[in-house]
C-alpha cells in the first residue's frame, strides 16, 4: 500500500502500489542518496526480475513510506532491506514529479529527497539490487547524459534536483 496525498502531503488515503502507478495517482514517497567521504554517491542496479525499470542505475535506494512511519523511519528501514546497512540520514528536500515507465507504469510521487553519508561496501540484498558502485556526481551527470537509457526515469528527474542542492550548498558556502 501507499500513501495518497494532496500537493501539500496531506495523506488522503491509500491505494495498493501497482494500482497507484496503473492509475499515475499523487503518492508519498522517498529516495535516499549516500555518500561517502570523497564525494561519491553510491548508486545501485536495479535486480533484474523487478516489475519496472529492472537492471536499471538508479540512487542509493529508494521506496515508499508505510502508514505511521517517518520519512527518516522509511529511509532508514529500506537502506537496510535494499543495501544491508544503517546509518544516518537527513530530510534534505520534497518535490512532485512525474515519470511514465515504457510498460505503461507510472510514477506520480511526493518525493522526499534524503541523504546519509557512508564508507564502506555494503552487503546488498540480490531479491532487490543486481550490483552496486560509487560515482561522484559530475561523473553521473556526465553518465546521465550520455548514457540516458542505463537510469530509472525517477533517478533522471530526482538527481538532478540533487545536484543543484548539493551544489548551490557548496556555492553559497564559499561566498
Amino acid at each position: 500500500m501507499v500513501i495518497l496525498v494532496n500537493q501539500a502531503d496531506e495523506p488522503i488515503g491509500t491505494m495498493p502500489k501497482i494500482e497507484a502507478h496503473e492509475k499515475a495517482v499523487l503518492h508519498r514517497a522517498f529516495s535516499v542518496f549516500v555518500m561517502n567521504n570523497k564525494g561519491e554517491i553510491m548508486l545501485q542496479q536495479r535486480a533484474a526480475h523487478k516489475y519496472h525499470s529492472p537492471s536499471l542505475w538508479t540512487n542509493t535506494c529508494c521506496s515508499h513510506q508505510r502508514v505511521g512511519e517517518t520519512n527518516i523511519q522509511a529511509g532508514t528501514r529500506r537502506l537496510k532491506e535494499e543495501m544491508g546497512f544503517e546509518t544516518e540520514i537527513k530530510e534534505l528536500f520534497s518535490f512532485i514529479y512525474k515519470a511514465a515507465f515504457d510498460n505503461g507504469l507510472t510514477e506520480h510521487e511526493l518525493d522526499h529527497v534524503m541523504l546519509g553519508h557512508y564508507n564502506e561496501a555494503p552487503v546488498i540484498n540480490p531479491e532487490e539490487v543486481a550490483d552496486w558502485k560509487w560515482m561522484l556526481p559530475g561523473e553521473i551527470r556526465k553518465d546521465i547524459a550520455e548514457n540516458p537509457q542505463k537510469y530509472t526515469a525517477w533517478f533522471k528527474i530526482i538527481f538532478e534536483r540533487f545536484y543543484d542542492h548539493l551544489f548551490s550548498k557548496t556555492s553559497a558556502n564559499e561566498s
